[in-house]
């Protein structure tokens, strides 16, 4: 950010948890309650962005073995005859999703505590 700027700054979505990364603005006078909000909040920032990236990386791998063992069940290549990526319906991909979402379950909880 500009050095005369009195805000937070907001960047674009980080590629690994999609947060949207803050940097947080100081004011030449912070007082000792509010550096320790700010830090309070960067704290929490920091958890979220590891969280998310964990989280999401668990997602794409585990969602990619799925989507490999159902095709390689059915006979079929990760990439059909044209060169696209094989896909799955939606019912097929709603069953890893509700999985997926069961299996994390106590995470995600103990995430919103």
């Amino acid at each position: 950010p500009p050095a005369h700027s009195r805000s937070d700054w907001i960047g674009p979505p980080d590629k690994h948890s999609n947060l949207r990364p803050v940097i947080f603005y100081v004011p030449p006078e912070e007082s000792a309650l509010e550096r320790r909000l700010r830090e309070a909040r960067q704290e929490a920032q920091a958890s979220n962005q590891r969280f998310w990236a964990r989280h999401n990386r668990a997602f794409c791998q585990e969602k990619e073995e799925f989507i490999y063992s159902r095709l390689k069940a059915k006979g079929l290549e990760m990439r059909d005859e044209s060169g696209q990526k094989a896909t799955l319906n939606a019912e097929e991909m709603a069953d890893f999703y509700k999985d997926f979402l069961s299996k994390n379950l106590k995470k995600h909880l103990q995430y919103n505590r």
